[in-house]
């Protein structure tokens, strides 16, 4: 097992943390077992002030036609601004883990609902 120390910037993270030592990236992390990878983990961001900023420039890119942009949740904003704790989050869904006990080349071989399988397949 090894964790992929790949550095995060800033723009793609909106919802993480910035590095204390370099604000241009997050603190982020991708974990990869058998050469796949197998989870996301990062510090979720608790700064109201930059998450608003966040949001601002993600609601620009939105506007501008990126598809992947975010919008604004102002109950998350309210939250942060009552004083929400620091988080953090991990994502491994069971779906890659099957494909590890089964040894599956593809996320789509192990998916249970047919619908999100891909026609070609």
């Amino acid at each position: 097992m090894k964790q992929k120390l790949d550095i995060y910037k800033i723009e793609i993270s909106p919802l993480t943390k910035k590095k204390p030592e370099n604000p241009d990236y997050v603190e982020r992390f991708e974990f990869f077992m058998n050469g796949w990878e197998m989870a996301n983990a990062y510090s979720e961001l608790n700064d109201p002030i930059d998450q608003r900023e966040r949001f601002k420039a993600q609601e620009e890119l939105l506007a501008a036609g990126d598809e992947e942009a975010n919008t604004t949740d102002e109950d998350f904003l309210n939250a942060l601004e009552i004083g929400m704790a620091p988080t953090g989050g991990i994502g491994y869904g069971i779906d890659r883990m099957v494909m590890l006990l089964t040894d599956s080349p593809a996320i789509r071989d192990v998916l249970l609902f047919p619908t999100m399988k891909s026609q070609k397949d």
